[in-house]
């Protein structure tokens, strides 16, 4: 037989079990691991995730500096992924061209040309089409890595090395933010202005425990500087009182309510438009206006006849009001809160300390984790550049030995089979010294050269002195970090173009709400039909005649009233809830409409009683069977929600029975034993929820009607025949009486349903 397939051994299948749980509890944890520590969540000393640490770094071996010729995307991608990061070309690219955006980087570490998106959500060409160097920010978190300021660690083949992390000479991590989602956390950080990063780093510098509250801008202090907020590269206005700024930067967690900038220009003869100039961060322009405009399809923005994208260079978003009537900040109200001209951009600074643990801090930490760094980076840079002066001073020592013995030492190199050994015994040098002697060329003999030499000697040994002097006082290095910061700050100051500050703070409006609700719903009449069984539509117009309108076997009509869409309107059930609907969420008036049980949570034992627009200055006289009642605010009757609100307190067979408008001075109340009692109203407590106090006393039976009047137009009623009656005060002398009495017969003529309208 030819060749044997049968694996050697024992002739098992060698399969190996393994517990399933565990097995993928450890693969799991490893991949949940790899996705925090090298891929979603940035380093908190130079505030990069390792994909655009590996961007910088292999920039900056190509030599692609801020000063150099611009290269081909194509040429970086090819590197990152080929030396430092084995993932997709176009995950690597997206990265690339995120850090040369300046709507995305508030100070952008590429310097891209070509196409690399726009604010509209357009995206790059691809990356044979564009080019790409270093700016000044990249220069600034790459400065002094060739002189061991960092950690080098292998890449993944063990080919090459790349940093662990950047020296991070600029704020990295506030100035520009993050963004990420690993594997349970996610962070989220807004960029900030470096000058006012820089400010609070020297002063905390300074002041090594000094709280959030100092670390922040004062208005009452504002010569000491501090951070402000977030300053967003697009712009925009920060709606958020300075304490819960202060808490969410505390915690390490929060967020920003941001809001679009915006004017009126003046269109002449009374008219305007509002013109947006600014939208919130990551808000893509073409996607806002989308759904602006399928707002106003959608009939939710009345105030607002037209948008138009006018936007060249810079944003300009044209706003059209209805009519030169419309309240321009009522309108702006509506759209803040229906569309994403108003953001909520979050804030979690879940970052790695050290480059190791994932942890959410606040600013206190983050800054002063830098802080360490800068001086980690400036002892480190020291400690390199002491060693490389050695290094130089034994080689001017040995080169100084020999000029003062030239003769000597050409005549060894001349004769001598092994000049090297012969001249370290000579002259007691080192194998360095010996080394740079033999390797001298002859220009350098000249005279000057030992001049030269001796001056250089003198400088290096005075700088020698200064970086000893710096290693050995703490103190002296947080100077010297704090000069450092001050040179970024001067860099990248308020007055240049790119340091001033782009997000502006101010107080959101102190608008009506409810005037804000109207504006969203378009104002049009209704009339609002509720029938026996509870059910409700919503038919267009005010219709006067209700008596064409068509039921559900075996159902009926019981109210119909005029509304507008923008109206509120209350249904009180006999169980002493009341339901808030809007007008215009109402069903429409075709076919019967919808059970109200369906659209609030009523109980099964529960029907409805009346139903009514509200009216926020009117109140309600409300009654229960057993003749028990009180005054209630329409405004307290008002429901925030589909469970609606308990206003009187009743138990079965007890009901809530009417619910009369307070106008007037007095009250009528009639029961089922056809007497009447007049008192007047004052007698009756106002309360937002209760049970009430007796209206009238009965010994049998409950409560039929009730009217409230005033005493001076007389007590009205109108018979079966719909003839009017109205009796003054003289002739209701015998009716009227205290609050919880009997009463007395009802008047000759009065219907004899009991009711003031039969």
């Amino acid at each position: 037989m030819g060749n044997n397939l049968l694996p050697p051994g024992d002739g098992g299948d060698g399969v190996t079990p393994v517990d399933l749980k565990s097995a993928l509890e450890e693969r799991y944890l490893a991949y949940a691991l790899s996705t925090i520590m090298h891929r979603a969540l940035p380093d908190v000393r130079d505030g990069l995730k390792p994909v655009h640490r590996r961007i910088i770094h292999a920039m900056s071996e190509m030599g692609i500096r801020p000063n150099s010729a611009f290269k081909k995307c194509a040429r970086i991608v090819g590197d990152v992924i080929g030396k430092f990061h084995p993932h997709g070309d176009q995950s690597v690219y997206d990265a690339l061209v995120r850090l040369a955006q300046d709507f995305s980087q508030r100070y952008p570490v590429v310097d891209g040309q070509g196409n690399f998106g726009n604010i509209d959500g357009d995206s790059a060409a691809a990356y044979r089409y564009t080019e790409a160097r270093m700016t000044e920010v990249a220069a600034l978190l790459l400065e002094g890595i060739d002189q061991d300021a960092v950690d080098f660690r292998p890449t993944y083949n063990e080919e090459d090395d790349e940093p662990v992390v950047l020296p991070g000479a600029f704020p990295n991590l506030l100035a520009n933010g993050a963004s990420g989602i690993a594997v349970g956390m996610a962070t989220s950080i807004p960029p900030h202005n470096a000058h006012e990063l820089c400010d609070a780093a020297l002063y905390l510098i300074k002041n090594p425990g000094a709280p959030v509250e100092e670390l922040m801008f004062d208005p009452a202090r504002p010569e000491r500087g501090g951070i402000e907020g977030p300053d967003f590269p697009t712009g925009g206005i920060i709606v958020d009182r300075r304490e819960s700024m202060i808490e969410t930067y505390r915690t390490g967690r929060g967020g920003f309510r941001v809001r679009s900038k915006w004017e009126t220009e003046d269109l002449g003869r009374g008219g305007y438009q509002i013109v947006v100039t600014e939208i919130p961060f990551q808000v893509q322009k073409s996607r806002l206006i989308e759904k602006i405009a399928e707002l106003l399809i959608a009939r939710r923005l009345p105030l607002l006849e037209d948008v138009r994208d006018e936007s060249a260079e810079d944003v300009r978003i044209v706003l059209v009001p209805k009519n030169r009537t419309v309240d321009a900040t009522l309108l702006m109200e509506s759209l803040f809160k229906l569309t994403e001209l108003e953001s909520r951009i979050p804030l979690n600074m879940n970052v790695l300390s050290q480059g190791k643990v994932p942890k959410v801090m606040g600013l206190h930490e983050v800054l002063t984790e830098w802080l360490e760094h800068r001086k980690d980076v400036l002892v480190r840079r020291s400690s390199f550049r002491l060693a490389a002066i050695d290094r130089r001073l034994e080689i001017l020592g040995g080169l100084l030995i020999a000029y003062l013995n030239l003769d000597e030492v050409i005549r060894i190199i001349r004769e001598e089979d092994e000049p090297k050994p012969a001249l370290i015994n000579a002259f007691t040098l080192t194998d360095n010294q010996a080394e740079a002697i033999l390797n001298m060329r002859l220009r350098n003999l000249r005279k000057l050269e030992e001049f030269e030499i001796r001056k250089e000697h003198e400088a290096l040994s005075k700088e020698k002195a200064e970086i000893e002097a710096l290693l050995a006082s703490t103190e002296q290095q947080w100077q010297t970090v704090a000069a450092e910061i001050g040179e970024v700050k001067k860099k990248y100051a308020k007055a240049t173009e790119l340091g001033r500050r782009r997000t502006q703070f101010s107080d959101a409006p102190e608008a009506d709400l409810e005037a804000i609700q109207q504006a969203m719903i378009e104002k049009e009449p209704i009339t609002v039909v509720v029938s026996e069984k509870g059910w409700i539509r919503a038919l267009k117009g005010h219709i006067a005649d209700t008596s064409s309108l068509t039921f559900k076997e075996g159902d009926g009509l019981k109210v119909a009233f005029a509304a507008q869409t923008t109206d509120k309107i209350l249904l009180v059930t006999t169980g002493g809830k009341v339901f808030t609907l809007g007008g215009d969420k109402l069903p429409g008036g075709r076919g019967h409409g919808e059970p109200i049980r369906i659209m609030v949570d009523m109980d099964n034992d529960q029907d409805v009683l009346t139903a009514f627009v509200h009216d926020p200055e009117r109140k309600r006289l409300i009654v229960s069977t057993s003749g028990n009642g009180f005054v209630v605010a329409e405004t307290d009757m008002i429901a925030n929600t589909r469970k609606g609100k308990q206003v009187m307190n009743v138990a079965m067979p007890d009901e809530t029975r009417l619910v009369a408008p307070v106008v007037g001075d007095h009250v009528a109340i009639i029961g089922e034993n056809r007497k009447m009692l007049v008192f007047p109203i004052v007698q009756i407590p106002e309360m937002a929820r209760g049970k009430g106090v007796r209206l009238q006393r009965y010994n049998d039976g409950g409560v039929s009607d009730i009217k409230c009047f005033a005493m001076a137009d007389g007590l009205s009623w109108t018979d079966s025949a719909g003839r009017s009656f109205t009796r003054s005060r003289d002739e209701l002398l015998e009716w009227i009486g205290d609050r919880a009495a009997a009463g007395r017969p009802l008047p000759k003529g009065f219907p004899r349903t009991g009711k003031f309208t039969a």
